[in-house]
């Protein structure tokens, strides 16, 4: 029987993602992957896996899982309540988030909600044993290709994991949360931003706009302060020619509000793009729900550059630095072991 994890109860829009489908724009194929390319790194690394196995992106509200297998780690990461079920009759416990778990046959593994993030991931030691296209795992829902037959997550599905078993070894966790950064989300200008008047370019920068209801892996629509064209939008002020769409590509059409586009968008566009979103603030944006605010301020192209770096080097940080995990409400003998707990004997002859 091959090894799986069996899907009792779907989530709401839980998908496979790596780190996307590259190289593809110019036959119209989208990249796709994951909407927080940091969540998907630590999970991945603290399964054991290299950064670009194909995980489970979680959306807003996480399956319950069964476990089809002698053994299998899974890593969860994002701001979620996991809970572990024993058995059929048994009461869910809860486990924690941001680090390595051992589960065993017949344990039952409950997502749960996320909380104050759309997203969250969880990966498999060894990763998931699903034919890749174009060179990737990561879904395409809106064509049906990639992942699990190119959709969502439904009951009844098993997930074919590539071990049917893993070793018994210290579980690990992150050392604190990772830090994503607030403030503005940094923008560079253009590549259209000259079809903006001065006051357009002014209002986008100055202004807080909120995530409406129409935020997907598509991209995210926000509502606020209408941004001016250069040329009266009746006069072609909000057309361009199509060209192509980069991640984090911000069109502003006819309406005047901003549309950030993201993991599986369009591969061109004939909307102006006022600015493209800084590669270090897009897993930010992956992660906001409706009714959420942000600010956008402009940088130079260096200064994307040297805050993504930075990122970088804090993320391979927070890999280093993971830490031995306790056992869900247990004692870690193994590191009960290694402290020197008796520092001197006193002996009593009677």
């Amino acid at each position: 029987m091959t090894a799986g994890l069996k899907v009792v109860r779907a989530g709401l829009f839980d998908t496979l993602q790596d780190l996307g489908r590259t190289g593809f724009m110019a036959l119209g194929m989208p990249t796709a992957g994951a909407m927080d390319r940091i969540g998907l790194c630590l999970a991945n690394a603290l399964a054991g896996n290299p950064a670009n196995t194909a995980g489970l992106e979680i959306g807003v509200m996480g399956p319950d899982l069964l476990v089809e297998a002698d053994s299998v780690r899974v890593a969860l990461v994002g701001p979620l309540s996991p809970q572990l079920i024993d058995g059929p009759d048994a009461a869910p416990k809860p486990i924690e988030s941001d680090r390595s778990h051992l589960l065993k046959r017949g344990q039952t593994l409950r997502v749960g909600m996320i909380d104050g993030s759309s997203t969250a991931y969880l990966a498999v030691a060894g990763g998931f044993e699903l034919p890749s296209f174009m060179g990737s795992l990561s879904t395409y829902s809106r064509a049906g290709i990639g992942g699990f037959d190119g959709r969502k997550l439904a009951a009844g599905d098993v997930l074919p994991l590539a071990r049917p078993s893993v070793p018994a070894i210290n579980e690990r966790k992150l050392a604190q949360p990772f830090d994503y950064g607030s403030g503005p989300v940094r923008v560079v200008w253009g590549p259209q931003d000259d079809y903006f008047s001065k006051a357009g370019r002014r209002t986008f920068v100055e202004t807080e706009y909120r995530v409406s209801k129409e935020a997907d892996r598509m991209g995210i629509r926000f509502e606020g302060a209408v941004i001016e064209h250069a040329k009266p939008v009746e006069k072609g002020g909000a057309d361009i020619i199509s060209d192509g769409i980069a991640p984090g590509a911000i069109q502003v059409p006819g309406a005047g509000l901003p549309i950030v586009l993201l993991a599986d968008r369009q591969t061109v566009g004939g909307y102006p793009k006022i600015a493209t979103v800084a590669s270090v603030d897009l897993p930010r944006l992956g992660r906001l729900l409706p009714g959420q605010t942000v600010r956008f301020a402009a940088v130079s192209v260096e200064e994307a550059e040297a805050l993504r770096r930075d990122q970088e080097t804090r993320l391979q940080r927070a890999i280093a630095g993971f830490v031995v995990a306790r056992p869900p409400g247990g004692i870690d003998l193994v590191r009960l072991y290694e402290e020197n707990l008796i520092d001197g004997v006193v002996y009593d002859s009677p």
